[in-house]
This record gives structure tokens, sequence and C-alpha cells, in this order.
């Protein structure tokens, strides 16, 4: 049995860099180099590619990034890790076969991980008596969006993963598996450990060091505090992790990259999108960041030790994606001088051409871009002296609709402002509407869940 292995963070999100990524699988001496693509927001996007085109719906990126990788990670002995499928990482895994096989990488294993998408068994679960409470709302009335869902999605644990590396896969393409399950199945078939009381607190490890490196770059200087301090945020060092068998790890980055790794940028990212520091609560089991001890090595090397935590829980999320409506929206700019003036004018201007076009809408957003747009209400206006000397101001407009139709109405207001709005005024393209895909995250018990693996070889 080893007693240690050593993993990469590959990528944070869909559009991350891929620069920082192939100079740790270079230089990192990878056992495995792992990639987080997916979000809720992600989830819903791709299922809107998906119902346009069913051999969509993966992350493009996720196929890109293994097309580019797989020589130098063969010639490094590296195994590669993604949750990229999204809602198709059948797809998905057709693609990075027969890249493989373009490449001349006979023998490569690529391995599909489903069984994350319930989207069929919906309608059991229901009559199954579970409650599908909203999360986010405490709505329970379920049945008013049925007829409307499109998507359904667990954050599954990482047994596929482990499942397929048993398998000797060299590449692992899966769908909504949870972000640190990525780093979390490696580490579980490496040491052999079971979901079960007795792995808890390792288990705990691997779940807590997944959710520090889970965001790439974050943990090494990216969104910190203390950016201004950071050295070189243009070519940053992605972590990579040292773990051990005894649940211990050493997080760092490679030498002579930018950003930093110590015990602040580690506490900064362990504080990131979690809500009960003691239970955080993931598939694969519950870890109590409370209980950590972090140590500064030096030399952007930091470890932990003492992670406590929980067997896995007996529900999971389930993230459920249904049409919403439409989104009609618009964008202008106002020059200096009177430039607040003149985007007020015109907000007023398309209010009255939507009553006079008899626009249906659910709800009007207006932003000033430069003034309020990221805090809204919250932000304090200048004192109106320094609005009067604003360079220029931008106006944007979102309008929810029940139609494409009445959606598009916002669109020709919008045009209607390049001759009956203020002078001056700066256009871009005229914006399409879109259409929405909302969330409904609740909860269903495991048992809903059955993995799948298949192994493509080329």
């Amino acid at each position: 049995m080893r007693q240690q292995i050593r993993l990469g963070a590959g990528s944070g999100f869909w559009g991350d860099g891929i620069d920082p990524a192939l100079e740790l699988l270079d230089r990192g001496n990878l056992d495995y180099l792992c990639f987080d693509f997916l979000a809720e927001l992600t989830m819903a996007l791709l299922q809107r590619q998906k119902l346009k085109n069913p051999q969509l719906g993966y992350v493009p990126d996720a196929v890109q990034y293994m097309k580019e990788m797989m020589p130098l990670a063969r010639q490094r002995g590296t195994r590669l890790v993604s949750n990229g499928g999204g809602v198709n990482s059948r797809a998905a895994a057709h693609r990075i076969i027969e890249d493989a096989r373009a490449l001349g990488l006979a023998g490569t294993r690529v391995a599909l991980v489903e069984g994350d998408d319930l989207l069929g068994k919906i309608d059991a679960i229901v009559a199954a008596g579970v409650p599908m409470v909203n999360m986010d709302t405490g709505d329970d009335n379920f049945a008013a969006i049925r007829n409307r869902v499109v998507a359904a999605n667990a954050y599954v644990d990482a047994s596929g993963i482990v499942e397929a590396l048993g398998a000797r896969a060299d590449v692992v393409i899966t769908g909504r598996v949870s972000d640190n399950g990525v780093y979390v199945g490696p580490i579980m078939h490496e040491f052999g450990w079971k979901h079960d009381a007795a792995h808890a607190d390792r288990i705990a490890a691997a779940v807590t060091i997944g959710h520090i490196v889970e965001c790439a770059a974050a943990c090494t200087g990216g969104m910190s505090s203390r950016f201004a301090e950071m050295p070189s945020m243009g070519k940053p060092g992605f972590p990579a992790v040292d773990f051990f068998a005894d649940g211990t790890a050493e997080i760092f980055k490679l030498p002579g990259t930018g950003g930093r790794v110590d015990s602040f940028t580690i506490k900064e990212h362990i504080v990131y999108e979690i809500h009960d520091p003691n239970n955080y609560i993931m598939p694969d089991g519950i870890a109590d960041f409370t209980s950590l001890k972090l140590e500064d090595l030096g030399d952007d090397r930091v470890r932990v030790s003492n992670v406590r935590g929980k067997p896995a829980p007996d529900q999971l999320k389930l993230v459920i994606g249904y049409t919403d409506g439409w989104i009609g929206e618009s964008m202008a700019f106002f020059p200096w001088p009177n430039a607040y003036d003149r985007a007020v004018k015109a907000r007023q201007s398309m209010l009255e051409r939507f009553e006079r076009m008899g626009l249906a809408a659910d709800q009007i957003q207006f932003d000033f871009v430069g003034l309020n747009m990221l805090h809204g209400p919250g932000a304090p206006l200048p004192a109106p002296a320094v609005l009067r000397e604003l360079n220029e101001v931008g106006l944007r407009c979102s309008v929810r609709t029940r139609t494409a139709e009445e959606a598009d109405k916002v669109r020709r207001a919008a045009s209607h402002l390049w001759i009956m709005g203020p002078g001056g005024t700066s256009f871009g393209t005229p914006i399409k509407p879109r259409p929405v895909v909302s969330l409904w995250p609740t909860l269903v018990p495991r048992e809903f869940v059955r993995q799948t693996v298949e192994i493509l070889e080329a």
C-alpha cells in the first residue's frame, strides 16, 4: 500500500487558464491531475446547450484539455480526472477517445462515469414520498414546476471514480460529481479507503484538501484579501498536494510560479462557499473545518493535519433545472457632459416604450454601470457635483418575461433609443433574448443514485 500520492489542481472552473495546468503536469511529478469545471450555473448553461443539440452538454474545455494533455500525461505517468462531462459525459468520453486515437495514443483507457442524471427517476422519487422541498426558498410545491423540468443531476460521491481507477483508467470523465470528489476519488483508490465509520476522519481530510485546492489559483493568491501583495498573478502556480496515508497533507506550488501559498491563503479558501464550518457536508463525508491544524512550512508549502469528520450523509443534493421564461437585455453608454442625467432619461424613455409596446414583464431591472451594477441599491450614489462630471455612464436593462416574443420587445425598445434617445449614445450589437433554466435544489435519499462505469479504449 502506498504511503503518499501527489495530486495537482488542473482547473477551478469552466474557462480557467490551461497554461498553469500544463506547467504543473510537466514539472510537478504528479500521480493525478484533477479538473473541477462545474458549478450550478454551469449545469444550467450546459443543459441549455444539450436542449439545442443532444450531442452537446459537456464542458468543451474538458475535451480540449484532455486532447492537449494526454500525450504529456502518458510521458509523465499522470492520470487525469475531470467532472467536465457536465450533463453529457457520454458524449465527452467519446470525443476524448477519438482524440486519443487521432493522437496515436493506443491503449489509452477512458472511463465514462454516469449515474448522476436522475431525470428519468423524478416521478418515482416523488411517488416514494420524497418532499422535494426547495433548499433555497423552502417552497414545497414541486408539482407547480414538474411539467417544466428539463434536468435533474445529483451531487454524487467519488465511488465511480474509485471504480474507474481500479479498472486502470488513464482518463476519467464524470458528470456532477462533487467539486472535491475529483480529488477524493484518487485518494480513496490509492489508499484503499471505504465509505465507512473507520475511515470517516481520513475521508474528511481528503474532502478538506479537495475543497482547499478545487478552485486552483484561489488558494495560491487569487481572490485573496492580500491580492495586491501577490506576485505575478498573470502566471500563477496552480496548487499541488502531497497527500499521506495518515490523512495529513502538504499543499504547495511550483518554484518560480506566481502567487503564494501560506497559511493565510489556505485559510481564505477554507472559508470560501461554506455555511457551517463544523459540518461541511459532501457526498463522500462530512468534514469539521474547526478541527484542522495548519503549519506554514515556508517556501510556499503548508501542512494540513488533524482533520476530523463524520461518515457520508444519507441524502444527496439534487439540483433540478426547469424552464422558467426568457430574459431580454440591452446595454447602452452615455458620454460627458451630463452622462448620468442622460442615462436616467434613457431609463425613463425605455419604460415609456415598454408601456407603449404592451410589454408583459415579470421583472424589470435597470443598472447604472460604474455606479450600482454590482451592489444595487446598497451602493451610495456620488454627490450631485460628482455625478455631473462623470466621463461616461452605462445603462443595462434586464427584463424577465414568460415568452421569447415578449423578451424580444426589450431588444426592439433599446434599438429605438438609437434615434429617440440622447445624442452621443453608444450601442453594441442588439442582444438576442435567451431562455432561462432556473434551479430547484433539493435533497433525495442516496439509494436513488447508482453510478456506472464504462471503459473506452483507444
